[in-house]
């Protein structure tokens, strides 16, 4: 039985990294977060998790008949929250992406609208909130095993994203990686093999981010690729198909071909090994959190922690400039 067979019980995930990451937020000032159209009772009530956690000061935009009714009917103590008066979902949208550009919020929320409603509003080219940066989605997964978050990207936003996209996706992660404190970012581009295939687009697109890399292109990251997933996050892989790099075996961002590899790998974390995720989107002017109706409380948590972390990481960036 080779090393790879050995059978391992998958180990109960005690969300220690989203704990950690949670904790480090919580030492900065909490953020102002446009939270758009907070109409049932799992938005609501990340709200104002998040608000008691101290890692947000949330503004809540949508039907405020709607939703007060739906405080009162869940019990959720809104009373400290500013709440801006919206007509419909896209409404709501509008106005919390408004608020961002009047200064007043320094994140986004998604709250029961669709994601395609937020975001229609968010990459509008005159009233949105674009910048030069291709906008992107990360997980960052907690998978029992792994002493640090694992970041995936793009798994919910670029469908099928060119060389072009690609280097903004990978670009934004390794900031993210950045924000949420790694000391060392190793980036795996990841595809089927790790040879270079010429019938496999993917494997000439890993080979030349990395040469991008090389040439200071992409910064802050060491990356390696194509990377099969095997030879990425386990040494043994690496070690039995001779594959030397600080990367292999070792990384702690994913970058993954096409939006459908990304999602399959990111469920398939959650549901067979125990994983968490938390979403954010980056590109935009600010950090937008992004959660699932199926999310774990902490997972919600851990989503504006990260908004918290990357928010906190701007300021320190923009004040170093102007230094």
């Amino acid at each position: 039985m080779s090393v790879l067979e050995v059978e391992r019980p998958i180990a109960r995930n005690t969300h220690d990294r989203f704990h950690s990451l949670i904790a480090k937020a919580a030492k900065h000032e909490p953020i102002k977060v446009a939270v758009a159209h907070p109409c049932d009772q799992v938005s609501l009530e990340s709200a104002a998790a998040a608000a008691k956690m101290k890692l947000i000061q949330p503004i809540l935009v949508g039907p405020e008949e709607r939703i007060r009714a739906v405080a009162s009917d869940h019990k959720i103590d809104i009373s400290g929250f500013e709440i801006v008066d919206a007509k419909f979902s896209e409404d709501s949208a509008s106005k919390a992406v408004e608020l961002v550009r009047e200064g007043r919020a320094e994140a986004l929320m998604k709250g029961s609208l669709h994601t395609d409603e937020l975001m229609g509003a968010v990459v509008k080219r005159d009233t949105g909130l674009r910048t030069a940066r291709r906008i992107s989605h990360c997980f960052v997964m907690d998978v029992p095993g792994h002493d640090q978050p694992l970041i995936i990207t793009d798994a919910a936003v670029n469908i099928a994203p060119d060389l072009k996209a690609k280097v903004d996706i990978t670009q934004n992660a390794i900031d993210l990686a950045h924000a949420l404190g790694s000391k060392e970012v190793r980036v795996a581009i990841l595809s089927a093999m790790e040879s270079v295939n010429p019938d496999v687009p993917s494997t000439l697109e890993a080979a030349a981010l990395c040469k991008m890399a090389d040439r200071g292109q992409i910064t802050g990251a060491l990356l390696d690729g194509p990377l099969a997933l095997d030879n990425a996050i386990s040494t043994e892989a690496a070690a039995i198909k001779k594959i030397a790099s600080p990367v292999a075996g070792r990384a702690n961002v994913l970058v993954v071909p096409d939006l459908e590899a990304g999602n399959m790998l990111a469920k398939s974390l959650s549901f067979l090994a125990d994983a968490d995720s938390a979403g954010i989107v980056l590109g935009a002017k600010v950090p937008i959190i992004l959660t699932s109706r199926a999310d774990s409380e902490t997972a919600r948590l851990a989503s504006c922690a990260v908004a918290q972390l990357v928010a906190a990481s701007r300021r320190a960036s923009a004040s170093a400039a102007i230094q």
